[in-house]
């Protein structure tokens, strides 16, 4: 019983801060209505209005155009303002975008058009959502807490993961509008978590008056740090390839596993469970290092090519719990490992890139993985994201044993 206190104390410490347990609460609720209209809109699109793999692509690429295309400035922009005060516009701005889909499902006025028209509206408020979110739980939690505090909050993403689309699924048989009614409601919880916040217990990291050339200075400053670099590129690797599963999942249940909406929701629920161990794992460990990315990395890709051959739904959920697991696991430690090496004035703009890199290639992710769909079936879309997860990983470790002999090398010159 101590050894499980001790672990469970170390895992959850950043939880024992009153302003971060709050955030934690409402994102759950916030994040579980979110899961829930990305599963309700995926099965709208492919089972309701019969859309090509095509069109599921670009519905799930719009909401990140606008991150692909203007991250640092969304970046620059959160680095000069005060992020609690950022979030209140912008969960308020995706509640009402999640209010109007329901509307226009409940009248009968869904199209693909009117769909993809909020998918990119929401695109803009996570162009300014994404790094406040980032960048304010080191203001909650203190710098000592953050890589625990980053960890937990990526498992509670999953944990919603688990509860929407389990949610989602119950809902479709009272209506699919319902869905996104919820959704909206969901945001309020998160508000109220912000504004019953203690201020005093708020540390505000550094802003940046407003300069020219402030976004010229994020870049230069990102790829000039050798591990931020390396971070980075893998990310991007990984999210322009691998991370596309709210296209690949639903046509693996329903076109080539021949599954239902039921079916639809066990893969996705055991995308998030194994997510939600993922994150808990990390959560457990005091720092990230960069050979513990490429070993995530490699553990990611290898079993994202057991789920592309899952004979059956039963095997692919099994197959997909532990894979969850891996890519949550990675995603966590790189989120950490780019907060804790970055400067606080530029750390609106490394979490920007980070999301452009991680979010922002979805768009071109999601039309080549649906393009590959198409031309074959998602089988193969996962099969390439599982190479191209692996050749990050080779990257990722090649870079770790070659900064592991330059410290070697300079401990063995230096003067005893």
């Amino acid at each position: 019983m101590k050894f499980v206190r001790r672990v469970s104390g170390k895992t959850f410490q950043s939880l024992h801060v009153r302003n971060f347990r709050l955030y934690f609460i409402g994102q759950l609720i916030s994040i579980s209505g979110t899961w829930m209209q990305s599963f309700a809109q995926g099965f709208l699109v492919v089972w309701t209005l019969r859309a090509p793999p095509v069109d599921l692509g670009i519905t799930v690429a719009l909401p990140f155009l606008p991150m692909l295309l203007l991250g640092p400035l969304g970046g620059v922009l959160v680095d000069r303002s005060d992020k609690r005060r950022v979030l209140y516009f912008t969960q308020s701005g995706a509640a009402l975008l999640a209010l109007s889909l329901g509307i226009l499902v409940s009248t009968h006025h869904v199209s693909l058009a009117a769909i993809w028209t909020l998918a990119a509206l929401l695109g803009v408020v996570n162009l300014f959502d994404n790094p406040a979110r980032q960048s304010f739980v080191q203001e909650m939690v203190g710098k000592d807490l953050l890589p625990n505090a980053v960890s937990l909050n990526s498992a509670l993403i999953n944990m919603g993961r688990v509860v929407g689309p389990a949610i989602g699924g119950a809902l479709l048989f009272v209506g699919i509008a319902t869905c996104f009614y919820v959704n909206a409601a969901s945001y309020v919880a998160l508000i109220v978590a912000l504004v019953l916040m203690r201020t005093r217990d708020i540390t505000r990291i550094r802003t940046v008056t407003r300069a020219r050339g402030q976004v010229r200075q994020g870049l230069h400053y990102a790829f000039a740090n050798r591990e931020i670099r390396e971070v980075l590129t893998s990310v991007t690797i990984v999210g322009l390839f691998a991370f596309n599963f709210t296209v690949t999942l639903p046509l693996l249940a329903i076109r080539v596993l021949h599954g239902t909406s039921v079916d639809y929701s066990l893969i996705t629920c055991s995308m998030g469970l194994g997510g939600l161990l993922g994150g808990l794992y990390v959560a457990h460990r005091s720092r990230p290092t960069r050979r513990l990315l490429g070993l995530l990395a490699m553990a990611f890709g290898l079993l994202m090519g057991i789920v592309a051959v899952a004979p059956s739904i039963w095997l692919a959920c099994l197959a997909i719990v532990p894979m969850g697991a891996a890519s949550l696991a990675f995603v966590s430690t790189a989120n950490a490992t780019l907060q804790l090496h970055s400067d606080e004035h530029m750390r609106g703009r490394v979490m920007s890139l980070y999301a452009m890199g991680f979010l922002g290639t979805t768009p071109i992710g999601a039309l080549v993985v649906g393009s590959v769909a198409a031309a074959s079936n998602a089988r193969v879309a996962i099969a390439v994201g599982a190479f191209a997860t692996v050749v990050a990983s080779a990257l990722l470790l090649g870079a770790a044993r070659a900064g592991a002999a330059a410290l070697l090398g300079a401990a063995e010159a230096a003067p005893a």
